[in-house]
């Protein structure tokens, strides 16, 4: 929502001159900062999901008032504890996770949906520079595009994560199923903002197309 107007102002200050390059570069700069970015998160995991944990546990203490999580969040007792679980990730937590516990369709859907995430509202915006005279249309795209990305989501990643993650909390599932399809989730956003690259230009491409049956 908030990366639609920032992107699109780098095509309104691209200048007349070699425009598709400028902002080809410009945009293929960004999914390179979210593939960097996913780095960072994959490094954050182990921090994140003990602050998480902790944080669900205040929720059950306060009766499920947001608020009184956010605000004793913010207390200074609270944030010397929460620097208590800053921790790197470690070799060991790899350790009996293979290639046999990772569903082949769900490591694959999600390179897929994070690599249509990443390029859906960049492509959008570079077909209006392929296609001018339907720019309105072209850039409107973005939202059909991520919302087949999204329907990708619902229907086959989150529920096949929460049921294991269930059965896991109900002791009828595999702690190390579970970690292993964590750990290569993880995986697999990093190489669908990888691919992103790849898919940036026959997206945008593919876009200018599909306007020309609205138009």
């Amino acid at each position: 929502m908030m990366q639609q107007p920032f992107t699109g102002s780098l095509i309104d200050t691209a200048g007349p001159l070699n425009t598709l390059q400028i902002v080809e570069n410009q945009y293929r700069f960004l999914i390179g900062a979210s593939t960097v970015g996913t780095v960072f998160g994959m490094i954050l995991l182990p921090t994140f999901t003990a602050l998480f944990s902790r944080t669900i546990i205040l929720l059950a203490n306060e009766r499920g008032s947001v608020l009184s999580v956010i605000k004793r969040s913010f207390s200074l007792s609270f944030l010397k504890q929460g620097s208590k679980h800053i921790h790197l990730p470690k070799i060991s937590y790899l350790r009996g996770i293979g290639l046999k516990t990772i569903p082949m369709r769900l490591f694959v859907i999600n390179i897929i949906v994070t690599a249509i995430y990443t390029i859906g509202v960049l492509s959008a915006l570079y077909a209006s520079l392929l296609a001018p005279n339907r720019a309105g249309a072209t850039i409107m795209a973005s939202g059909l595009i991520n919302g087949i990305a999204t329907i990708l989501l619902a229907l086959f990643i989150d529920p096949k994560i929460s049921v294991l993650a269930d059965d896991v909390v109900n002791g009828k599932g595999s702690y190390l199923k579970l970690k292993s399809i964590s750990v290569f989730m993880i995986t697999g956003r990093l190489i669908g903002t990888i691919a992103a690259q790849l898919l940036f230009i026959p997206g945008a491409t593919y876009i200018a197309w599909l306007t020309k049956f609205i138009v």
